[in-house]
């Protein structure tokens, strides 16, 4: 999976630089390579950031009828850039997606100075759209583990190690709070075997790697799906296959919770990835500090994390509403 994504980060990489003014296309070779080499991002990133870099000088080159020279950028005005954001605006282009890639425009901008090319005030004297604040929608302990318990599945005419496996990649999320590309980036070795360890090595956002523990009961899991596995799983190998023995597919893991879904009777919110928010959002009311939290799920800032006490204050709110025999007077 990691050559494919660095095939697909040189790819557009090179579709960037295509597009752009041979001195433009020189600032951004210096910038690619900075990102990759020097703040080491992951292949994926550098994609993102390429990709969307590629999109704001794309909507620049049709305002001004060609392809934006360094002069050009140097020139820019504040107005150009709120057209720029305008354009994506109109092509129905939400607020979380214009304001990645404002960061990413901003982030060639900071290389610019940097490397005494020129300024491009202009993309930071402009305030990115704001994005509407939305809280975390965790699933309740009981349905979170009606979720990822094997005996859920009973009757279910599917074949028993796709069962096995369906349950052991749902328990890990919500046992670990992994985000679904972390759980199906590990390889065999990654997990260990039953009275043998109780700790993973995760891969995330940005190439970052942090412990995470794992529940006994979910190593377990994952053990008896690993024994009833069809399929070789070789120690670099993926840890969980999909039907015909390659990498399990996100859309598959999607697709079991939705099936999930209505034989329990859950909403749509209830995904995989509300299984990372039920796990930070039941450590919070259980008593977890924000500070760990933060550790486990890997977020870069606690103003990130921070989300998760809105979400468990709410939960009070409402028992203390629905409970509280003075709640509804007045």
């Amino acid at each position: 999976m990691a050559s494919t994504d660095a095939q697909k980060a040189e790819r557009a990489e090179r579709g960037l630089l295509a597009g752009a003014a041979p001195d433009v296309a020189a600032a951004l070779t210096g910038w690619l390579g900075r990102l990759g080499h020097e703040r080491r991002l992951a292949a994926k990133t550098r994609e993102a950031y390429a990709r969307d870099v590629a999109t704001f000088l794309g909507v620049l080159a049709r305002q001004i009828g060609h392809p934006p020279t360094m002069a050009d950028l140097a020139q820019m005005q504040p107005r150009d850039v709120r057209a720029v954001i305008a354009a994506r605006r109109a092509e129905g282009i939400e607020a979380r997606t214009q304001m990645r890639f404002l960061a990413a425009a901003r982030s060639f901008g900071r290389h610019l100075e940097r490397e005494g090319l020129g300024k491009v005030g202009a993309l930071t004297a402009v305030r990115g759209p704001r994005i509407p604040r939305t809280l975390p929608r965790p699933l309740t302990m009981a349905d979170a583990r009606a979720l990822s318990d094997p005996a859920t599945r009973a009757g279910d005419a599917r074949e028993p190690w796709i069962l096995a496996r369906d349950a052991a990649v749902l328990a890990l999320l919500y046992g670990s709070g992994l985000r679904i590309s972390e759980a199906l980036g590990l390889m065999r070795r990654d997990m260990p075997l039953p009275g043998r360890g109780d700790q993973i090595l995760v891969h995330g956002k940005g190439g970052k790697t942090r412990m995470v523990p794992v529940l006994a009961s979910v190593i377990a899991g994952i053990d008896a799906y690993a024994r009833a596995c069809p399929y070789d799983l070789e120690p670099t190998g993926a840890l969980f296959r999909g039907a015909k023995g390659g990498p399990l597919s996100p859309r598959v893991v999607q697709l079991a919770v939705e099936r999930m879904r209505g034989a329990l009777g859950l909403p749509d919110s209830a995904t995989p990835h509300a299984l990372r928010h039920s796990f930070a959002t039941h450590l919070l009311g259980r008593g977890g500090d924000l500070r760990s939290i933060q550790e486990l799920l890997g977020h870069a800032s606690l103003s990130t994390t921070q989300i998760y006490a809105a979400v468990d204050t709410q939960t009070l709110m409402a028992a203390w509403k629905a409970a509280h025999p003075r709640a509804t007077s007045t």
